[in-house]
């Protein structure tokens, strides 16, 4: 055996910056608490000369394009789009315009499958980068779900299980809701889809958000949280026994939005104690916990819908993602409304972040120039059934 002999450390005069300070949680920076910005903030928008190849690139197509544009989209990309909303208005809002031979959406991936399982033939959905998909979509894949069917099965009680499947869900997942008798739903009609699913069955097994499927069932619902059990994919049998099963009424998908589940009661206390007389405004993705401390709770167009209605002077705290809050925090700073990000610390949805104008204005040349890239094309058995899924939520009362 040798003998190690270890050179002691020579004395450093290193002073630690607040840079590595900050990023070792030994120090604050008060430009964190700025309510819609932060330090490291994206670098401001493309140079003027991609604007103009956007502007002239999508001027030659004319009405061959129809350019849809998230909430969660970035400014510089909003600019170009014809129609902003939610995932569901903008697909709606695509096959309302059949004349438009190109549908580039700038959202995420599930966004454009349903606008392509919304509009017709010969209409072509283009994502401008593939890499644009959904965390919590990308929770709950069909050999999953599959499974997860036949733990029901065993259990003796999938002929009691009625599906529902959030919007924020992949083709396949809505293909699997529509073959099991199930419907879609959105965050703004959540309580009408549970409220029809009990009425075909038991039991519910909502996909793939469990916030949202909690929140709904105990907030607006009345049921327990007894009531619920959390099916995990990643887990034997998802974690929970036959007679846990037996006796749930929700079975809660383990999924979850990455931003609006890093809101936390903290959040909301904290901001509470910062800034006096706030309203505390937050989407139903955010956790049980966040939702029930909250004064408002509602989907992205309610959100909107609120403040617009907001009087003047009233201060408000927002629990979603960052880009829209922004917007809507200068939109109203005219009136005098004080508009925050709920967490002190401030992010993007990176995965929609992914969409800038550089892989817009790509797609849009690229489509000027006759070669259709980033098709995004759901094949027709998954395009039936997740249709009839979707048909089934327009037809709910």
């Amino acid at each position: 055996m040798r003998a190690v002999t270890t050179a002691q450390p020579q004395e450093l005069d290193v002073q630690p910056t607040p840079l590595a300070l900050l990023l070792l949680g030994h120090e604050a920076d008060p430009r964190s608490e700025r309510g819609v910005e932060c330090p490291g903030d994206l670098p401001s928008p493309s140079d003027p000369d991609l604007v103009e190849r956007a502007r002239a690139a999508k001027a030659k197509l004319g009405d061959k394009v129809f350019v849809l544009g998230h909430h969660y989209q970035r400014d510089e990309v909003i600019q170009f789009a014809d129609v902003t909303g939610d995932s569901f208005k903008l697909a709606r809002d695509a096959a309302a315009r059949p004349q438009a031979e190109y549908i580039v959406f700038c959202g995420v991936h599930f966004m454009a499958e349903s606008a392509d399982i919304l509009t017709g033939d010969d209409q072509k959905v283009v994502l401008p980068d593939l890499a644009a998909g959904c965390s919590m979509a990308d929770m709950a894949t069909a050999e999953q779900v599959a499974e997860c069917w036949d733990v029901l099965t065993e259990a003796g009680i999938a002929e009691q299980v009625v599906p529902v499947s959030y919007m924020n869900s992949s083709a396949d997942i809505k293909a699997f809701t529509g073959r099991h008798g199930g419907t879609i739903c959105t965050s703004s009609n959540a309580r009408r889809a549970l409220d029809w699913a009990f009425q075909q069955g038991e039991k519910v097994l909502f996909l793939p958000d469990q916030h949202l499927g909690r929140n709904t069932a105990v907030r607006d619902m009345g049921m327990s949280l007894e009531d619920c059990v959390v099916y995990n994919p990643h887990r034997p049998n998802g974690g929970l026994t036959a007679e846990e099963l037996r006796a749930a009424k929700m079975i809660l998908w383990r999924g979850h939005c990455s931003v609006h589940g890093r809101f936390s009661l903290d959040s909301v206390n904290e901001v509470r104690e910062r800034i006096p007389g706030v309203n505390v405004l937050v989407h139903p993705e955010c956790r049980h916990e966040v939702v029930a401390a909250a004064d408002h709770v509602g989907s992205t167009e309610y959100i909107i819908k609120t403040l617009e209605a907001a009087p003047a002077g009233s201060k408000w705290a927002i629990g979603t993602e960052l880009n829209l809050v922004r917007r809507l925090a200068n939109r109203f700073a005219s009136e005098d409304k004080e508009i925050v990000f709920l967490d002190r610390t401030v992010c993007f949805c990176s995965t929609m972040n992914r969409i800038d104008l550089p892989h817009l204005v790509w797609a849009l040349e690229s489509l000027a120039e006759g070669t259709l890239v980033n098709r995004i094309e759901v094949d027709k058995e998954t395009e039936a059934f997740a249709k009839l899924a979707l048909e089934r939520m327009l037809a709910l009362p």
